[in-house]
Protein backbone atom coordinates (compact mmCIF):
# COMPACT_ATOMS: atom_id res chain seq x y z
CA UNK A 1 0.00 0.00 0.00
CA UNK A 2 1.21 3.71 -0.71
CA UNK A 3 0.26 6.80 0.72
CA UNK A 4 -0.55 10.19 -1.48
CA UNK A 5 -0.78 13.51 -0.72
CA UNK A 6 -3.83 15.82 -0.61
CA UNK A 7 -3.03 18.35 -2.66
CA UNK A 8 -1.37 16.28 -5.30
CA UNK A 9 2.50 17.29 -5.90
CA UNK A 10 4.22 14.88 -4.03
CA UNK A 11 5.89 11.42 -4.47
CA UNK A 12 3.76 8.45 -2.99
CA UNK A 13 5.26 7.65 0.21
CA UNK A 14 5.57 3.98 2.29
CA UNK A 15 3.87 3.50 5.25
CA UNK A 16 7.57 4.12 7.29
CA UNK A 17 7.85 7.39 5.31
CA UNK A 18 4.61 8.64 6.71
CA UNK A 19 4.84 7.70 9.97
CA UNK A 20 7.97 9.81 9.88
CA UNK A 21 6.93 12.35 7.82
CA UNK A 22 3.24 13.45 9.26
CA UNK A 23 2.89 16.37 6.39
CA UNK A 24 3.47 15.71 2.92
CA UNK A 25 6.21 17.64 1.62
CA UNK A 26 3.70 19.73 -0.81
CA UNK A 27 1.77 21.29 2.56
CA UNK A 28 -1.28 18.02 2.01
CA UNK A 29 -2.20 15.46 4.57
CA UNK A 30 -1.34 11.69 3.41
CA UNK A 31 -4.33 9.34 2.68
CA UNK A 32 -3.90 5.37 1.08
CA UNK A 33 -4.07 5.48 -2.31
CA UNK A 34 -6.28 2.62 -1.61
CA UNK A 35 -8.70 1.97 1.77
CA UNK A 36 -8.70 -1.90 2.56
CA UNK A 37 -12.46 -3.38 2.04
CA UNK A 38 -13.95 -5.66 4.48
CA UNK A 39 -16.66 -7.87 4.20
CA UNK A 40 -20.05 -8.31 6.15
CA UNK A 41 -18.77 -11.96 7.08
CA UNK A 42 -15.34 -11.09 7.65
CA UNK A 43 -16.33 -7.84 10.21
CA UNK A 44 -19.15 -11.06 11.96
CA UNK A 45 -16.07 -13.18 12.28
CA UNK A 46 -14.40 -10.50 14.75
CA UNK A 47 -16.91 -10.91 17.05
CA UNK A 48 -15.10 -13.07 19.96
CA UNK A 49 -12.03 -10.83 19.63
CA UNK A 50 -10.14 -8.46 22.24
CA UNK A 51 -9.52 -4.88 21.29
CA UNK A 52 -5.74 -5.40 20.33
CA UNK A 53 -6.60 -8.89 18.39
CA UNK A 54 -9.06 -6.73 16.42
CA UNK A 55 -6.71 -4.21 15.95
CA UNK A 56 -4.21 -5.95 14.59
CA UNK A 57 -6.81 -7.22 12.09
CA UNK A 58 -7.74 -3.59 11.11
CA UNK A 59 -4.53 -2.23 11.43
CA UNK A 60 -2.19 -4.91 9.21
CA UNK A 61 -3.31 -3.58 5.67
CA UNK A 62 -2.69 -0.59 6.22
CA UNK A 63 1.04 -1.11 7.64
CA UNK A 64 1.24 -3.68 4.49
CA UNK A 65 4.02 -5.96 5.82
CA UNK A 66 6.60 -2.96 6.38
CA UNK A 67 6.56 -3.73 10.06
CA UNK A 68 6.66 -8.07 10.91
CA UNK A 69 3.34 -8.78 12.00
CA UNK A 70 4.94 -10.39 14.99
CA UNK A 71 6.57 -6.97 15.72
CA UNK A 72 2.96 -4.79 15.02
CA UNK A 73 1.15 -7.30 17.63
CA UNK A 74 3.52 -6.71 20.32
CA UNK A 75 3.12 -2.96 19.92
CA UNK A 76 -0.44 -3.23 19.81
CA UNK A 77 -0.32 -5.10 22.96
CA UNK A 78 2.15 -3.21 24.80
CA UNK A 79 -0.39 0.40 23.46
CA UNK A 80 -3.24 -0.99 25.40
CA UNK A 81 -1.60 -3.17 28.60
CA UNK A 82 -2.09 0.41 30.58
CA UNK A 83 -5.71 0.87 30.07
CA UNK A 84 -7.36 0.60 33.09
CA UNK A 85 -10.58 -1.17 32.15
CA UNK A 86 -10.05 -4.60 30.40
CA UNK A 87 -12.35 -3.85 27.15
CA UNK A 88 -10.20 -0.89 26.46
CA UNK A 89 -13.29 0.75 25.06
CA UNK A 90 -16.26 0.27 27.71
CA UNK A 91 -19.14 1.00 26.60
CA UNK A 92 -22.06 2.28 28.92
CA UNK A 93 -26.08 2.81 28.42
CA UNK A 94 -27.35 6.44 29.28
CA UNK A 95 -31.16 4.93 27.86
CA UNK A 96 -33.14 3.31 24.80
CA UNK A 97 -30.37 2.42 22.47
CA UNK A 98 -28.23 5.85 23.93
CA UNK A 99 -24.58 4.85 24.63
CA UNK A 100 -21.25 6.94 25.32
CA UNK A 101 -18.54 4.61 24.24
CA UNK A 102 -15.58 5.65 27.13
CA UNK A 103 -12.82 6.41 25.45
CA UNK A 104 -10.33 7.69 28.25
CA UNK A 105 -9.44 4.79 30.31
CA UNK A 106 -5.77 5.17 28.88
CA UNK A 107 -3.05 6.62 31.05
CA UNK A 108 -3.98 10.24 30.49
CA UNK A 109 -7.75 10.16 30.65
CA UNK A 110 -8.88 10.85 27.07
CA UNK A 111 -9.03 9.50 23.28
CA UNK A 112 -5.57 10.62 22.20
CA UNK A 113 -4.04 7.46 24.05
CA UNK A 114 -5.51 5.38 21.85
CA UNK A 115 -3.31 6.52 18.68
CA UNK A 116 -0.58 7.84 20.80
CA UNK A 117 0.57 5.02 22.69
CA UNK A 118 0.59 3.12 19.95
CA UNK A 119 3.02 5.80 17.63
CA UNK A 120 4.97 5.76 20.20
CA UNK A 121 5.41 2.28 19.79
CA UNK A 122 5.85 2.38 16.27
CA UNK A 123 8.48 5.23 16.42
CA UNK A 124 10.56 3.50 19.06
CA UNK A 125 10.54 0.32 16.46
CA UNK A 126 11.36 2.22 13.07
CA UNK A 127 13.63 4.34 14.32
CA UNK A 128 16.17 1.78 16.58
CA UNK A 129 15.94 -0.48 13.21
CA UNK A 130 16.94 2.59 11.68
CA UNK A 131 19.65 4.92 13.79
CA UNK A 132 17.89 7.96 13.50
CA UNK A 133 16.98 10.69 15.92
CA UNK A 134 14.10 12.75 15.12
CA UNK A 135 12.33 16.11 16.97
CA UNK A 136 8.28 15.38 17.26
CA UNK A 137 6.56 19.09 17.57
CA UNK A 138 2.96 18.57 18.16
CA UNK A 139 0.33 21.32 18.71
CA UNK A 140 -2.11 20.77 21.36
CA UNK A 141 -5.60 22.09 22.39
CA UNK A 142 -5.41 20.28 25.76
CA UNK A 143 -5.74 16.56 25.27
CA UNK A 144 -2.83 15.25 22.47
CA UNK A 145 0.03 17.01 24.45
CA UNK A 146 0.21 14.97 27.33
CA UNK A 147 -0.92 11.80 25.13
CA UNK A 148 2.10 12.33 22.65
CA UNK A 149 4.33 13.21 25.99
CA UNK A 150 3.06 9.90 27.69
CA UNK A 151 2.97 8.02 24.43
CA UNK A 152 6.77 9.09 23.27
CA UNK A 153 9.00 10.08 26.26
CA UNK A 154 9.75 6.75 26.58
CA UNK A 155 11.55 6.53 22.85
CA UNK A 156 15.43 6.57 22.99
CA UNK A 157 15.50 8.56 19.76
CA UNK A 158 13.51 11.02 19.98
CA UNK A 159 13.00 14.65 21.44
CA UNK A 160 9.48 15.86 22.18
CA UNK A 161 7.86 19.78 21.34
CA UNK A 162 4.52 20.45 22.58
CA UNK A 163 2.52 23.50 21.86
CA UNK A 164 -0.41 24.22 23.51
CA UNK A 165 -1.83 28.13 24.20
CA UNK A 166 -1.03 29.83 26.67
CA UNK A 167 -3.71 29.92 29.49
CA UNK A 168 -6.12 28.87 27.27
CA UNK A 169 -6.06 24.60 28.63
CA UNK A 170 -7.62 23.47 31.71
CA UNK A 171 -5.34 23.46 34.87
CA UNK A 172 -4.95 19.30 35.01
CA UNK A 173 -4.51 19.35 31.06
CA UNK A 174 -1.54 21.87 31.53
CA UNK A 175 0.10 19.70 34.39
CA UNK A 176 -0.69 16.98 32.97
CA UNK A 177 1.60 18.08 29.88
CA UNK A 178 4.23 19.72 32.08
CA UNK A 179 4.78 18.01 34.96
CA UNK A 180 6.48 14.94 32.58
CA UNK A 181 9.83 14.54 33.40
CA UNK A 182 12.80 13.58 31.30
CA UNK A 183 15.20 15.64 29.20
CA UNK A 184 13.58 14.99 26.24
CA UNK A 185 10.45 16.42 27.11
CA UNK A 186 9.49 20.39 26.30
CA UNK A 187 6.64 22.00 26.26
CA UNK A 188 6.15 25.46 24.68
CA UNK A 189 3.16 27.47 25.87
CA UNK A 190 2.40 30.01 23.24
CA UNK A 191 0.71 33.27 23.85
CA UNK A 192 -2.08 32.95 21.51
CA UNK A 193 -4.70 30.24 20.45
CA UNK A 194 -4.59 26.75 19.21
CA UNK A 195 -4.73 27.96 15.89
CA UNK A 196 -1.61 30.12 15.95
CA UNK A 197 0.17 26.91 17.55
CA UNK A 198 -1.01 24.47 14.90
CA UNK A 199 0.19 27.28 12.33
CA UNK A 200 3.56 27.57 13.94
CA UNK A 201 3.84 23.78 13.47
CA UNK A 202 2.54 23.83 10.19
CA UNK A 203 5.20 26.38 8.92
CA UNK A 204 8.19 24.30 10.91
CA UNK A 205 7.28 21.15 8.93
CA UNK A 206 7.56 23.04 5.95
CA UNK A 207 10.84 24.49 6.04
CA UNK A 208 12.45 22.24 8.62
CA UNK A 209 16.56 24.63 7.93
CA UNK A 210 16.44 25.41 11.44
CA UNK A 211 17.15 21.67 12.60
CA UNK A 212 20.41 20.63 13.17
CA UNK A 213 21.73 18.20 10.66
CA UNK A 214 20.53 15.03 10.17
CA UNK A 215 17.30 15.75 12.04
CA UNK A 216 13.70 15.52 11.23
CA UNK A 217 10.46 16.49 12.35
CA UNK A 218 7.79 13.85 12.88
CA UNK A 219 4.00 15.02 13.49
CA UNK A 220 1.97 13.35 16.66
CA UNK A 221 -0.82 15.47 15.63
CA UNK A 222 -3.59 13.86 14.06
CA UNK A 223 -1.87 14.67 10.07
CA UNK A 224 -0.02 12.03 11.25
CA UNK A 225 -1.52 8.89 8.86
CA UNK A 226 -0.98 6.64 11.76
CA UNK A 227 -3.24 8.36 14.62
CA UNK A 228 -5.71 8.16 12.16
CA UNK A 229 -5.72 4.72 11.15
CA UNK A 230 -5.39 3.41 14.76
CA UNK A 231 -8.84 5.51 15.93
CA UNK A 232 -10.51 3.33 12.94
CA UNK A 233 -10.63 0.19 15.31
CA UNK A 234 -12.71 1.66 17.92
CA UNK A 235 -15.55 2.02 15.79
CA UNK A 236 -15.46 -1.84 14.53
CA UNK A 237 -15.13 -2.53 18.49
CA UNK A 238 -18.21 -0.52 19.46
CA UNK A 239 -20.11 -1.94 16.55
CA UNK A 240 -19.24 -5.35 17.19
CA UNK A 241 -20.22 -4.53 20.82
CA UNK A 242 -23.97 -3.98 19.91
CA UNK A 243 -24.96 -6.29 17.20
CA UNK A 244 -22.75 -5.47 14.46
CA UNK A 245 -22.65 -5.88 11.73
CA UNK A 246 -25.77 -7.44 11.48
CA UNK A 247 -27.31 -3.70 12.48
CA UNK A 248 -26.48 -0.11 11.92
CA UNK A 249 -24.60 2.42 14.31
CA UNK A 250 -25.15 6.15 14.63
CA UNK A 251 -22.03 7.85 15.91
CA UNK A 252 -21.96 11.56 17.78
CA UNK A 253 -18.41 12.65 17.65
CA UNK A 254 -17.17 15.43 19.47
CA UNK A 255 -15.62 17.41 17.29
CA UNK A 256 -12.05 19.53 16.74
CA UNK A 257 -9.19 18.71 14.48
CA UNK A 258 -11.93 16.16 12.49
CA UNK A 259 -9.64 13.28 12.74
CA UNK A 260 -11.38 11.62 14.95
CA UNK A 261 -15.01 11.60 12.60
CA UNK A 262 -13.09 10.85 9.83
CA UNK A 263 -11.58 7.55 11.22
CA UNK A 264 -15.48 7.28 11.62
CA UNK A 265 -15.90 8.01 7.66
CA UNK A 266 -13.12 5.57 6.86
CA UNK A 267 -14.70 2.80 8.85
CA UNK A 268 -17.89 3.26 6.98
CA UNK A 269 -15.67 3.32 3.62
CA UNK A 270 -14.35 -0.06 5.07
CA UNK A 271 -17.55 -1.78 5.13
CA UNK A 272 -18.53 -1.12 8.47
CA UNK A 273 -22.93 -0.40 8.21
CA UNK A 274 -23.38 3.10 9.81
CA UNK A 275 -26.37 4.59 10.07
CA UNK A 276 -25.24 8.63 10.99
CA UNK A 277 -22.03 10.66 11.14
CA UNK A 278 -23.24 13.39 13.77
CA UNK A 279 -20.05 16.36 13.61
CA UNK A 280 -20.94 17.86 17.81
CA UNK A 281 -19.15 21.29 18.08
CA UNK A 282 -19.16 24.52 20.42
CA UNK A 283 -19.66 28.00 19.20
CA UNK A 284 -16.88 27.78 16.88
CA UNK A 285 -18.57 26.04 14.63
CA UNK A 286 -17.32 26.32 11.24
CA UNK A 287 -17.98 23.04 10.29
CA UNK A 288 -21.49 22.70 11.27
CA UNK A 289 -22.44 26.26 9.48
CA UNK A 290 -20.49 24.31 6.58
CA UNK A 291 -23.00 21.18 6.87
CA UNK A 292 -25.63 22.97 7.86
CA UNK A 293 -25.65 26.17 5.42
CA UNK A 294 -22.86 25.42 2.61
CA UNK A 295 -21.04 28.57 4.65
CA UNK A 296 -17.41 27.68 5.29
CA UNK A 297 -15.48 31.12 6.55
CA UNK A 298 -13.66 32.10 9.32
CA UNK A 299 -14.90 33.47 12.55
CA UNK A 300 -13.50 34.75 16.02
CA UNK A 301 -12.34 31.65 18.04
CA UNK A 302 -14.17 31.71 21.32
CA UNK A 303 -12.77 30.44 24.32
CA UNK A 304 -15.47 27.76 25.48
CA UNK A 305 -15.74 25.25 28.73
CA UNK A 306 -14.88 22.66 25.95
CA UNK A 307 -11.51 23.48 24.73
CA UNK A 308 -10.41 21.17 22.70
CA UNK A 309 -12.52 22.23 20.44
CA UNK A 310 -11.74 25.57 20.68
CA UNK A 311 -10.62 25.34 16.57
CA UNK A 312 -11.57 27.22 13.97
CA UNK A 313 -9.25 25.33 10.79
CA UNK A 314 -10.05 21.38 11.23
CA UNK A 315 -6.55 20.06 9.35
CA UNK A 316 -7.99 16.47 8.72
CA UNK A 317 -11.06 18.53 7.16
CA UNK A 318 -8.75 18.33 4.20
CA UNK A 319 -8.64 14.47 4.07
CA UNK A 320 -12.75 14.28 3.64
CA UNK A 321 -12.70 17.46 1.21
CA UNK A 322 -9.86 14.65 -1.22
CA UNK A 323 -12.58 11.77 -0.92
CA UNK A 324 -15.45 14.53 -1.64
CA UNK A 325 -13.86 16.43 -4.68
CA UNK A 326 -13.17 12.90 -5.70
CA UNK A 327 -9.43 13.03 -5.26
CA UNK A 328 -8.43 15.77 -7.57
CA UNK A 329 -5.95 17.20 -5.24
CA UNK A 330 -5.78 20.43 -7.81
CA UNK A 331 -9.48 21.62 -6.38
CA UNK A 332 -8.63 20.72 -3.09
CA UNK A 333 -5.76 22.92 -3.08
CA UNK A 334 -7.43 25.87 -4.61
CA UNK A 335 -10.03 25.11 -1.81
CA UNK A 336 -8.31 24.78 1.73
CA UNK A 337 -6.20 27.70 0.69
CA UNK A 338 -8.82 29.50 0.04
CA UNK A 339 -9.96 29.73 3.22
CA UNK A 340 -9.99 33.37 4.92
CA UNK A 341 -9.42 35.36 1.93
CA UNK A 342 -13.67 35.14 1.51
CA UNK A 343 -16.30 32.90 2.89
CA UNK A 344 -16.53 29.59 0.79
CA UNK A 345 -18.90 27.47 -0.60
CA UNK A 346 -19.11 23.79 -1.84
CA UNK A 347 -20.64 23.40 -5.55
CA UNK A 348 -24.22 22.66 -4.32
CA UNK A 349 -23.91 18.34 -5.71
CA UNK A 350 -20.83 18.49 -3.26
CA UNK A 351 -22.77 20.08 -0.29
CA UNK A 352 -25.59 17.38 -0.73
CA UNK A 353 -22.90 14.82 -0.90
CA UNK A 354 -21.43 15.85 2.35
CA UNK A 355 -24.62 16.34 4.35
CA UNK A 356 -25.73 12.54 3.08
CA UNK A 357 -22.37 11.60 4.96
CA UNK A 358 -22.73 14.02 8.15
CA UNK A 359 -25.18 15.85 10.37
CA UNK A 360 -24.13 18.62 12.11
CA UNK A 361 -24.95 20.53 15.74
CA UNK A 362 -23.60 22.84 17.40
CA UNK A 363 -23.80 23.80 21.27
CA UNK A 364 -23.82 26.48 23.63
CA UNK A 365 -21.74 26.15 27.42
CA UNK A 366 -24.97 26.69 28.82
CA UNK A 367 -26.64 23.98 27.10
CA UNK A 368 -23.12 22.02 27.69
CA UNK A 369 -23.79 22.07 31.22
CA UNK A 370 -27.27 21.59 31.18
CA UNK A 371 -26.63 18.19 29.59
CA UNK A 372 -23.98 17.92 32.32
CA UNK A 373 -26.32 17.90 34.71
CA UNK A 374 -29.02 16.29 33.19
CA UNK A 375 -27.12 13.32 32.71
CA UNK A 376 -26.05 12.96 35.86
CA UNK A 377 -29.25 13.20 37.52
CA UNK A 378 -30.75 10.93 35.46
CA UNK A 379 -28.11 7.78 35.41
CA UNK A 380 -25.63 9.03 38.25
CA UNK A 381 -22.92 9.17 35.42
CA UNK A 382 -20.46 12.48 34.80
CA UNK A 383 -19.50 13.46 31.70
CA UNK A 384 -16.68 16.00 30.47
CA UNK A 385 -17.75 18.99 28.30
CA UNK A 386 -16.73 17.98 24.78
CA UNK A 387 -18.71 14.83 25.63
CA UNK A 388 -21.75 16.54 26.23
CA UNK A 389 -21.66 18.18 23.24
CA UNK A 390 -21.56 14.91 21.82
CA UNK A 391 -25.00 13.74 23.97
CA UNK A 392 -26.86 16.72 22.97
CA UNK A 393 -25.84 16.80 19.10
CA UNK A 394 -26.60 13.08 18.80
CA UNK A 395 -30.13 14.18 20.54
CA UNK A 396 -30.61 16.30 18.30
CA UNK A 397 -29.90 15.06 14.97
CA UNK A 398 -30.72 11.18 15.78
CA UNK A 399 -32.99 9.94 12.80
CA UNK A 400 -33.67 6.48 13.57
CA UNK A 401 -33.87 5.86 17.45
CA UNK A 402 -34.73 1.84 16.67
CA UNK A 403 -30.78 1.72 15.91
CA UNK A 404 -27.77 1.96 18.52
CA UNK A 405 -27.00 5.98 18.92
CA UNK A 406 -22.83 6.13 20.26
CA UNK A 407 -21.60 8.88 21.53
CA UNK A 408 -17.86 9.59 21.54
CA UNK A 409 -16.97 9.90 25.27
CA UNK A 410 -13.77 11.75 25.10
CA UNK A 411 -11.93 12.42 28.07
CA UNK A 412 -12.52 12.43 31.57
CA UNK A 413 -14.30 14.86 33.26
CA UNK A 414 -11.83 15.53 35.68
CA UNK A 415 -9.93 17.35 33.11
CA UNK A 416 -12.74 19.92 32.89
CA UNK A 417 -13.09 21.60 36.39
CA UNK A 418 -14.88 24.59 34.98
CA UNK A 419 -17.33 22.63 33.26
CA UNK A 420 -18.13 20.34 35.74
CA UNK A 421 -18.49 23.26 38.58
CA UNK A 422 -20.50 25.49 36.66
CA UNK A 423 -23.52 22.40 36.21
CA UNK A 424 -23.35 22.40 39.61
CA UNK A 425 -21.75 18.88 40.40
CA UNK A 426 -18.94 18.32 42.20
CA UNK A 427 -15.69 17.05 40.99
CA UNK A 428 -14.50 13.59 40.90
CA UNK A 429 -10.98 12.66 42.32
CA UNK A 430 -7.97 12.19 39.99
CA UNK A 431 -7.67 8.42 39.19
CA UNK A 432 -4.76 6.87 41.59
CA UNK A 433 -2.01 7.49 39.46
CA UNK A 434 -2.57 11.08 39.11
CA UNK A 435 -3.42 11.97 42.34
CA UNK A 436 -0.54 14.40 43.13
CA UNK A 437 -0.35 16.00 40.00
CA UNK A 438 -1.27 18.98 41.96
CA UNK A 439 2.20 18.26 43.68
CA UNK A 440 4.38 17.72 40.90
CA UNK A 441 6.81 20.76 40.07
CA UNK A 442 6.01 22.11 36.55
CA UNK A 443 8.81 22.76 33.46
CA UNK A 444 7.17 25.10 30.67
CA UNK A 445 8.78 27.58 28.27
CA UNK A 446 5.78 31.09 27.30
CA UNK A 447 6.77 31.80 23.92
CA UNK A 448 5.45 34.55 21.64
CA UNK A 449 2.83 33.61 18.93
CA UNK A 450 6.68 33.96 16.53
CA UNK A 451 7.72 31.19 14.57
CA UNK A 452 11.42 32.58 15.20
CA UNK A 453 11.27 31.98 18.86
CA UNK A 454 9.63 28.87 18.51
CA UNK A 455 12.80 27.46 16.25
CA UNK A 456 15.37 29.02 18.00
CA UNK A 457 13.80 27.38 21.44
CA UNK A 458 13.79 24.03 19.80
CA UNK A 459 17.23 24.17 18.17
CA UNK A 460 19.10 25.25 21.67
CA UNK A 461 17.58 22.06 22.99
CA UNK A 462 18.79 19.55 19.98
Amino acid sequence: MKYISTRGQAPAASFEEVLLTGLAPDGGLYVPETLPQFSHEQIASWAGLDYPSLALEIIRPFVNGEIPEAELRAAIDRSYASFTHPAIAPLRMLGHNEWVMELYCGPTLAFKDFALQLLGQLLDYVLKRRGQKVAIMGATSGDTGSAALEGCRHCDNVDLFILHPHQRVSEVQRRQMTTVPGDNVHNIAVRGNFDDCQRLVKTAFGDQSFLPEGWQLVAVNSINWARIMAQIVYYFHASLSLGGPHREMSFSVPTGNFGDIYAGFLAKRMGLPVKQLIVATNRNDILHRLISDNEYSLGELEHTLSPSMDIMVSSNFERFLFDLFERDATAVREFVTGLGEKPLQLEAQRWERAREIFASHAVDDDTTCEVIRQVFESTEFLVDPHTAIGIQAARSCNVDRSIPMITLATAHPVKFADAVTRAGLAMPDLPLHMQDLMARSERYEVLDNDLGQVTRFIRSQL
